[in-house]
């Protein structure tokens, strides 16, 4: 079965219902450190039908590794691919800094041309603000990324890590300038990080720009691999991040793969169904180390959706455990 296609927003832009999320191209201790690792997993992402790829210039072990692996593929299926990258993060050291803030135009016309020799193409699809930047005004990044826009090196733009007050304010701007808006907001959502729903997505679906949520397994905690006792040992949150297997809400947890259990679903599938089934959301951007879990987040696009009881009570089993986020 295909995956579904779906708009971002009202950008015109088509996209994979489910994505892939390339932050783990050229990270250490992952099987796709290397470019032969990371061209494994694209080629089984695109062999599956996903055909949106998100990354940014600070992905891998080294500043702009992950774009660099990926575009030995692009270079040869780029026509299958709906490419995304980012620029501009305030917290990340960058070889550009010289040239000043990273929102700012300097900045933004030398980090265009980088992503596009690393990832071996004329153009990109979705260029993203990665953080606000407080040093720059938000008109100098949007006319920046407009210049890029009618060079033809960029098709549309949006932001990572906005709020909704900063993404209406952007917005407001480019109407009162004339300059093409943002069409997507990239933030952090999954089942146990629901900020977003009183924030940004409540603003993007109102502006309808398309909702991308990043994390959206919670770094693989819904995969269904984990449990209270623990997880693989060679799995990112058991190496560096296993307090995140010690603080989850594991009564939610457990009465989440109860759930699943009944309906004779993965928690993966559910937790994909369930994200699907928000409204204003786009794509949800998995990420993947292997050629197997990149077609099980595939074939996740399709196979459960909740009933809108089912959705709610999901949503219900997280709420409590999510109060204070």
């Amino acid at each position: 079965m295909d995956i579904p296609i779906r708009y971002l927003g009202n950008s015109g832009l088509l996209v994979s219902a489910v994505g892939l999320g390339c932050n783990n191209f050229g990270r250490e201790n992952t099987p796709t450190v290397t470019a032969e690792g990371t061209a494994e997993v694209l080629s089984a992402a695109i062999d599956a039908g996903i055909t949106f790829f998100d990354t940014a210039d600070i992905y891998g072990m080294e500043y702009g590794l992950s774009e660099l692996h990926m575009g030995h593929v692009v270079a040869q299926r780029r026509d299958e691919m709906i490419l995304a990258t980012k620029f501009g993060h305030t917290e990340f050291a960058s070889p550009l800094a010289h040239l000043g803030s990273g929102g700012s135009r300097a900045y933004i016309r030398a980090a265009i041309d980088q992503s596009l020799e690393r990832l071996q193409t004329d153009y990109i699809d979705l260029y993203q603000h990665h953080t606000p930047d407080p040093d720059v005004p938000v008109e100098e990044t949007l006319t920046a990324l407009n210049e890029l826009i009618d060079e033809g090196k960029v098709r549309h733009i949006g932001h990572s890590n906005y709020t909704g007050e900063q993404a209406r304010r952007a917005q407001s701007i480019a109407k009162r300038l004339g300059l093409r808006p943002f069409e997507s907001a990239q933030n952090e959502y999954n089942l146990l990080s629901r900020s977003a729903e009183n924030d940004i997505l409540e603003v993007a679906r109102d502006m309808n720009i398309g909702f991308i949520p990043f994390f959206p397994l919670y770094n693989g905690l819904f995969t269904g691999k984990f449990s209270r006792n623990g997880g693989p040992e060679d799995s990112r949150i058991m190496r560096i991040r296993r307090h995140l297997v010690e603080d989850a809400p594991w009564d939610a947890m457990d009465a989440f793969a109860e759930f699943c259990s009944e309906r004779r679903i993965t928690m993966l599938e559910a937790t994909i169904g369930w994200l699907l089934a928000v409204p204003g959301l786009s794509t949800v951007i998995a990420g993947a180390t292997t050629a197997d879990q990149v077609r099980a987040n595939a074939d996740a696009a399709v196979s459960w959706s909740p009933t809108s009881r089912e959705f709610d009570q999901i949503a219900k089993l997280f709420t409590i455990a999510t109060k204070s986020d």
